[in-house]
């Protein structure tokens, strides 16, 4: 029974990829007529999936052979499941996944590459000019693409003016220009209770390690890998600066913020007095008007630019991050042109994904419409985009972000010795670049 499984499935196989070496629409043309069940997994988001579900339905409406079953999954646990279900042959149609995950299944051929003539495009060129440059750099491999972006987010500084004016500052004046005045805002914004802070100034977002903090080593003239991709952490004197900032704002120093507390955006729109300022994407004025309307429409917040070290030697916004949907290499071809098919249909729908969860996808047509240009802000956000880079995206990107973890909270928490840190950090990214090579 069981040779009898394993012959049917080389069969299956061979079929598959002839099919894949000709990848025309045409010749599967008699099977593109036929009933077709996708399965497609995201990462949950509650307002983009009642979008993406009314997408699907319309989708289905106008495809009636085709039917696409839509599931929600933790954001945390979709890098595991992928996985998993990949390595068993049992991957879905369709899922989402950021940079710093799927750089792994594009080059481990995981994922599909996309035939520009399923999605009405001549050569593969047209669908690259649709984005601005480096939009589609986490999902291009040998002049393939293997992506395409949902949503491309940077980090800004979202500031609180009422908290400011109360304790005797101007938000459009003394806003923070330098993390030197980050600092010094948050010494004078802090309120606590013994040790424990019950008001911050401001506070990092700490899930997001290479995200949040590689800029600001770049700003100082680091870097976290050599250009050919052999060494680790250059640059000690951007290095210890930047550990012994971050030592001078945990409880070893200042006391100014920590892991510990609640996520600073999740505080920040409640505004209930616990944070002054905190970092997010465009997005976040979306997830701002959903919880706490009252405060969105107040006037009483603003965004402002990341900020830059007065001693900076590069100049370098926030990290953009950038979530892409992918289609599953695995599936047979009939299932790819219709999975990449409801994909560019989804995404045709920039506009709405802005008005319904403010996602910004990188197109040229998006950032030139009245839409984008209305939304609060959103000239803050273009600028930074066009001074910041990708979140570092290399196939052992997550393993890197754990050890900067490690290596942020050892300075942070612990008070350990910049150099101590600096020594230890560079250590286990060497054995992670090694193992690599």
């Amino acid at each position: 029974m069981k040779k009898t499984i394993f012959v049917m499935a080389l069969v299956l196989f061979c079929y598959g990829a002839v099919f894949a070496a000709g990848g025309s629409d045409k010749q599967a043309s008699s099977d593109l007529d036929a009933p077709v069940s996708l399965v497609l997994w995201t990462h949950e988001d509650p307002n983009r999936s009642v979008l993406e579900k009314g997408f699907i339905e319309q989708y289905k409406a106008s495809h009636p052979n085709v039917n696409i079953d839509y599931q929600m999954y933790p954001s945390g646990k979709m890098r595991e499941l992928l996985t998993v279900a990949f390595s068993a042959n049992q991957g879905p149609d369709i899922f989402n996944q950021s940079q710093s995950v799927i750089r792994q299944f594009v080059v481990e051929g995981r994922t599909a590459a996309l035939d520009p003539s399923w999605i009405g495009e001549k050569k593969i060129g047209d669908v690259v000019g649709r984005y601005i440059p480096g939009a589609l750099e986490a999902v291009e491999l040998d002049g393939a693409i293997y992506g395409l972006p949902l949503e491309y987010t940077n980090l800004c500084m979202y500031l609180n003016k009422k908290i400011f004016r109360e304790a005797g500052l101007n938000p459009e004046t003394d806003y923070p220009k330098t993390w030197e005045d980050v600092m010094a805002l948050s010494e004078k914004l802090v309120i606590r209770n013994g040790e424990i802070i019950t008001r911050r100034g401001f506070d990092f977002r700490y899930p997001s390690y290479t995200q949040q903090f590689l800029p600001m080593v770049v700003q100082l003239g680091g870097q976290l890998v050599s250009d050919d991709g052999k060494k680790a952490v250059i640059g000690d004197e951007a290095w210890i600066q930047f550990f012994e900032y971050m030592r001078q704002w945990g409880p070893k120093g200042k006391n100014l913020g920590g892991p510990t507390y609640v996520a600073p955006r999740q505080a920040f729109d409640l505004d209930n007095n616990e944070i002054a300022m905190s970092e997010s994407g465009l997005y976040q004025q979306a997830r701002m008007k959903a919880a706490n309307p009252s405060f969105y429409e107040s006037g009483e917040w603003m965004v402002v630019p990341y900020p830059q070290f007065k001693n900076a030697k590069k100049e370098a916004a926030g990290d953009i991050a950038c979530h892409y949907y992918l289609v599953n290499s695995q599936a047979p071809l009939e299932h790819k042109i219709w999975a990449w098919r409801a994909v560019d249909f989804m995404l045709s729908h920039s506009e709405e994904y802005l008005a319904a969860v403010n996602l910004v996808q990188p197109t040229y047509k998006l950032f030139n419409s009245a839409a984008f240009k209305a939304i609060p802000y959103s000239d803050v956000f273009r600028r930074d985009l066009e001074r910041g880079k990708l979140v570092y995206y290399a196939e052992n990107s997550a393993a890197i972000n754990d050890r900067m973890k490690a290596a942020v909270e050892a300075a942070m928490l612990q008070g350990e010795d910049p150099k101590t840190v600096l020594a230890s950090f560079r250590k286990a990214v060497q054995e992670i670049l090694d193992q690599q090579q």
